[in-house]
């Protein structure tokens, strides 16, 4: 259990798994929202090591792939973007519209195989994105747990070539709001620096929803810390559990200093 480190109360269910550092309620599966676009991640890395993708593949964007919500594409004249370009868009803004063009290049059934190859259980991606989501669809995008989320983290920040390949995509990440708000990085260093280094350095993936509110990421400071929070609650309480997530944030500060 954490001690200091969150209010004594919260709105809802906080899941956390920082190896060697925190951890509550890790195993816990809860929706991740854009979070789960890290298993896509994966697994176009992993393609493009393979061979079977190619970074400079043109993708053409189908009016099914156009979805409101994160991203830029909609607001985008250009209907082809190369497989590198897309993922780029999922990672730095979580693009929605780039993300089911991927997916549906890639396969939700090869993006879940990928998945249980990297040894997740019940991290799973479900659906692509919908805005909105009908009592039809499945129920949510994406599900899974801190603690498999952490694992998968620690496998991103390695040495494997696919890994080092999404790890540089997250660093592009433009949402900072979470976990590393008070954590003090350079937002803008998209570099992948070596350790141990002076200041701390982030790379990380939200997920943003209606109750929902996911972190993932690998922290570079005097050692290497990675991380996995996961918050749900009813909707109009997600503030209290930002500030708690932030909170985490600082703890990772502290250990990385």
């Amino acid at each position: 259990m954490l001690s200091g480190a969150l209010p004594p109360e919260l709105p809802g269910t906080l899941s956390v798994a920082v190896p060697g550092v925190l951890e509550q309620c890790p195993d816990e599966v809860l929706p991740l929202a854009s979070v789960g676009k890290l298993l896509l991640l994966a697994e176009v890395a992993r393609g493009l090591g393979g061979g079977d993708l190619h970074a400079d593949e043109p993708v053409d964007l189908l009016d099914e792939d156009y979805c409101g919500g994160s991203g830029l594409l909609t607001r985008l004249s250009a209907r082809r973007w190369t497989v590198a370009d897309l993922a780029t868009l999922t990672a730095a803004v979580s693009d929605n519209t780039a993300t089911n063009a991927l997916i549906r290049r890639v396969g939700l059934a090869r993006i879940n195989e990928g998945a249980e190859a990297l040894g997740l259980v019940r991290t799973r991606l479900l659906d692509r994105i919908r805005e909105p989501r009908l009592p039809q669809h499945p129920h949510t995008f994406a599900v899974g747990t801190a603690a498999e989320l952490a694992a998968l983290a620690e496998r991103i920040a390695g040495d494997e070539p696919w890994a080092r390949v999404v790890l540089g995509w997250m660093a592009a990440c433009s949402d900072r709001s979470m976990v590393p708000a008070l954590i003090p990085h350079d937002p803008e260093d998209s570099s992948v620096p070596d350790i141990p280094r002076a200041s701390p350095w982030v790379a990380n993936k939200t997920g943003v929803d209606v109750g929902i509110r996911c972190d993932v990421g690998v922290v570079r400071g005097s050692r290497q810390v990675c991380y996995a929070v996961l918050g749900r609650s009813a909707a109009g309480s997600e503030f209290p559990m930002t500030q708690a997530m932030r909170a985490v944030g600082a703890r990772i500060a502290a250990a990385v200093s």
